[in-house]
């Protein structure tokens, strides 16, 4: 989780390569209208991206349910973004990827073929609510260091769905 331009969808590639497990990208939730809303320059508002973030939400159960692990690029801008995404479940992990605003700016500013433009990038700032609970990775690094830092502190708290019962 982290502001748009911060390496969510890379180091979330990366991650669940390292982990043999799927990667979704938020982006892929997103309605239409906000696409169009981000594209025009416009932030969202919370209400905009409730429907977005209980499609996330409702993914992360489906996948649950059926014993898969996975991970998710999402904002997560604030903590009720985080709580409807299931913070608190123990099969659920927050990373928080964190940069300077002048890295992320600059990152923006070379990405190409995003809806997300970088004029959008301080009102993710001002929204942003760092969370409690999560693991922290600054991200001046390159993406493969970042995501061993990542592997080296989850270790053994990397969490995974709880297993379903058997039923014969």
């Amino acid at each position: 989780m982290g502001v748009s331009g911060v390496g969510k969808s890379t180091i979330g590639r990366l991650l669940a390569g390292r982990l043999g497990w799927p990667f979704r990208d938020g982006d892929e939730f997103h309605p239409a209208a906000n696409v169009e809303k981000m594209r025009s320059g416009t932030p969202l508002t919370d209400g905009d991206r409730r429907p977005w973030l209980l499609a996330i939400q409702e993914h992360m159960r489906q996948e649950q349910a059926a014993g898969r692990s996975g991970v998710i690029a999402c904002s997560a801008l604030k903590d009720s973004h985080r709580q409807l995404l299931l913070s608190g479940e123990p099969w659920v992990r927050f990373v928080f990827l964190r940069g300077s605003r002048d890295l992320i700016a600059q990152r923006l500013g070379s990405r190409q073929g995003h809806f997300m433009p970088a004029t959008l990038l301080d009102s993710q700032l001002a929204t942003l609510e760092p969370p409690a609970d999560a693991l922290v990775a600054e991200v001046h690094g390159s993406p493969e260091d970042i995501v061993s830092h990542l592997l080296e502190h989850l270790g053994d708290a990397i969490p995974r769905p709880p297993s379903l019962p058997d039923v014969r």
